[in-house]
C-alpha cells in the first residue's frame, strides 16, 4: 500500500481493504476511516474484521488467564509442569482413561483454542489432539479396565489411571496439577484443581487428550462387541444402551459394580 493509500485508507476498493485487513496492520486511524465509509460492502468487510479480531483478543486473554498456575510454578523454579485429567467416570462399559500433559516451552497458535473437552465439538477435540500429539508436547496415558473398576471403584480407578499416567511421562515433571483431586501414590508435588479443566490450560489439555483416546477405545469396543452402540454412546447409558443390555445382557466390558439397567 503506497503512502497516499496509508493516508486514506477510503481510497481503496473493497476487495483490496479486504486484503489489507487480512494480511496488514490496520492502524486505528485506518479503522476509523473505514467505519465511517458509505459502502456497504466496506462496512461488512469491517464487521467482521472486527469481530474476528475480537475473537483473537478473547482467545488471547483466556489462554493468558488458563497459563497463570503453570506460569507462577515455573517463576516459582518447578517446570516442567505437568497437567492430568481423566475421562470414563459415567459409563456403564469400557475402561477409565487418564492423560497427563507438559505442554512445550512455547506458546503454539492452538493453545487459545484449548478448552475443557466438554465445551468442545467431537471434530475439535479430535483436531486438538492430534496438534497437541505433534505440537513438542510430552503426553502419556494411563488406562484402568473395567473389572479393576469393578474392583476398587470408579473413584480409586479414576486415581489409578491418573497415578500411571504420570508416572509413564517423559521427561518426568516436577509438579502435577490434577483435576479435582489429590492423586496418591506420587513423590512429585502436586495441586488438586476444583474444575482444573476449565481453568488450567494443562489439565484443559489433559482433558482432551483422555476424552479423544477413550471415545477410540469405545469405537474400537463397536467392533467386539457390535449391537451396544459404543461407537455413539461410548459406553454412557443411553436410553438405546439400556436397550441392549435388556435384550443382550453385559458385554465383558460392562462395569458390573454399576446399576446397569
Amino acid at each position: 500500500m503506497d503512502r497516499l493509500h496509508r493516508k486514506n485508507i477510503s481510497l481503496l476498493t473493497a476487495g483490496e481493504i479486504e486484503l489489507y485487513l487480512r494480511t496488514g496492520e490496520p492502524t486505528a486511524e485506518e479503522i476509523a476511516q473505514l467505519c465511517a465509509d458509505g459502502r456497504k460492502s466496506v462496512q461488512e468487510i469491517v464487521r467482521r474484521f472486527l469481530q474476528h479480531r475480537k475473537k483473537l483478543q478473547q482467545e488471547e486473554d483466556c489462554l493468558h488467564n488458563m497459563s497463570g498456575m503453570e506460569r507462577t510454578l515455573q517463576e516459582q523454579g518447578y517446570a516442567p509442569v505437568a497437567g492430568v485429567d481423566e475421562a470414563g467416570r459415567g459409563p456403564l462399559a469400557g475402561p477409565v482413561v487418564a492423560a497427563a500433559v507438559i505442554l512445550g516451552a512455547e506458546s503454539e497458535p492452538f493453545w487459545r483454542k484449548i478448552r475443557d473437552s466438554k465445551q468442545l465439538s467431537p471434530q475439535k477435540r479430535e483436531e486438538l489432539f492430534e496438534a497437541l500429539m505433534s505440537g513438542g508436547s510430552s503426553i502419556s496415558v494411563g488406562v484402568v479396565q473395567a473389572e479393576t473398576v469393578d474392583r476398587i471403584n470408579i473413584h480409586n480407578a479414576s486415581l489409578e489411571a491418573m497415578r500411571i499416567a504420570v508416572q509413564k511421562l517423559q521427561p518426568e515433571p516436577v509438579f502435577v496439577l490434577s483435576d479435582g483431586y489429590s492423586i496418591p501414590g506420587l513423590v512429585i508435588p502436586q495441586r488438586a484443581v476444583k474444575k482444573g479443566d476449565s481453568c488450567c490450560i494443562s489439565i484443559a489439555a489433559a482433558s482432551i487428550i483422555a476424552k479423544v483416546t477413550r471415545d477410540r477405545l469405545m469405537r474400537d469396543y463397536e467392533d467386539l462387541y457390535p449391537g451396544y452402540g459404543f461407537a455413539q454412546n461410548k459406553g454412557y447409558p443411553t436410553a438405546e444402551h439400556r436397550e441392549a443390555l435388556k435384550m443382550m445382557g453385559p458385554a465383558p466390558i460392562h462395569r458390573r459394580s454399576f446399576k446397569l439397567i
